[in-house]
């Protein structure tokens, strides 16, 4: 299995893509009706998944073990089922407002993991040295 960085990785291209396909089709069809839709999908779905990718990538002890992985089970599908669920909404069919009540929720709780683990971990990777502390770094004999 790919590690949890490619899967939000791959969760966040495929939402922008989705985003980027409706916009371009509500600007042909000049109907804006599903403009939250495209919202959330390039916001929550592009930008938040690719955002945990990185930090995920970045901290490699925050990807391992079980809490990622229900970090995943949260955000993805909370996301597709909030999209979703705003579409068939917008559609005149209301009935779906649970599907789009219930992703936002699941969306909200992936939220809370990812702050948890961030308080947990902070950042794991090394920062980077500034180009005067290579230099000095360079300049200094090994002992």
């Amino acid at each position: 299995m790919r590690d949890i960085a490619f899967v939000f990785f791959l969760a966040a291209v495929l939402c922008v893509t989705g985003g980027m396909a409706l916009g371009i089709w509500m600007g042909i069809a000049q109907n804006f009706t599903y403009a939250p839709v495209h919202a959330h999908l390039n916001l929550v779905g592009w930008a938040t998944m690719a955002l945990f990718a990185i930090y995920y990538r970045l901290t490699p002890a925050a990807a391992l073990g079980w809490l990622p992985r229900v970090h995943a089970l949260l955000a993805i599908p909370g996301v597709v089922l909030m999209t979703g669920g705003l579409a068939a909404e917008f559609s005149g069919r209301p009935e779906f407002l649970p599907v789009a009540i219930l992703g936002s929720l699941m969306t909200a709780a992936s939220m809370l993991v990812f702050l948890f683990t961030v308080i947990r971990h902070g950042f794991g990777a090394a920062p980077a040295l500034s180009r005067d502390e290579r230099f000095d770094a360079a300049l200094t004999p090994a002992e």
